[in-house]
């Protein structure tokens, strides 16, 4: 079972404030394990404006999901699947590294940001599926995805790739990580179009957070 940390001292901004397209709710507070499970719990999660810049916290609407039914896994992905071999929390560091390498896009995933969710973590509140390869030299870690688990409730954070369909077969391991622990509401912030291709839909904001309260509150 996960350990509860200590309560945030912080008083965390209004997850449903804001219309439409206002994803930006707050800035400031801290990424001490109480502050952030205490964020996610309420439908927020944090990110940096630019990397080392001030810490904010974002509630998207509309936000975007993957059901839990509705991952698309196309035939070239499954023979992916074959080609790799998956893991669940063996390199939980190595794979949020390599999701903030800064020689990537919109990089924002800074050392304080590693830290935080590495003891998140060591708590048993964040996750990691890590793919590897091996062609005769040892395995290598060429994909992967991680984030926060909370009752029946995961919300993914950042993937991964270094060679071809990388982090899409970490998010199939990751689903199927998640049905032996009866998630049924998976985050993925916003749904751009590289997960809308694999099955990502996006809902109104307090439809979100209505069925957050409930997958959270299911034992």
């Amino acid at each position: 079972m996960p350990t509860e940390p200590p309560e945030t001292e912080w008083r965390l901004p209004d997850s449903s404030i804001g219309g439409p397209g206002e994803d930006l709710v707050g800035i400031g507070a801290d990424l001490a394990p109480g502050t952030l499970l205490a964020a996610y719990r309420s439908g927020l999660f944090p990110m940096r404006i630019e990397r080392g810049g001030v810490l904010a916290w974002f509630s998207p609407d509309p936000r975007g999901i993957i059901p839990v039914d509705g991952l698309v896994v196309h035939r070239s992905l499954r023979r992916a699947v074959r080609r790799y071999r998956t893991t669940v929390d063996t390199a939980f560091e190595d794979v949020m590294r390599a999701c903030g390498d800064p020689s990537r896009p919109d990089g924002w995933i800074d050392d304080s940001f590693v830290a935080a969710y590495s003891e998140l973590h060591r708590l048993g509140w964040a996750h990691s599926v890590e793919v590897w390869a091996d062609d005769g030299d040892g395995p290598e870690l060429v994909g992967g995805v991680y984030g926060v688990g909370i009752g029946r409730f995961f919300a993914g954070e950042s993937m991964f790739h270094r060679r071809p369909d990388g982090s899409k077969v970490a998010l199939v391991g990751l689903f199927e990580w998640m049905r032996t622990r009866g998630v049924v509401l998976v985050d993925v912030q916003w749904c751009t179009p590289h997960l809308a291709s694999l099955g990502a839909v996006e809902i109104p904001r307090a439809r979100y957070l209505d069925l957050l309260r409930d997958a959270i509150d299911a034992d």
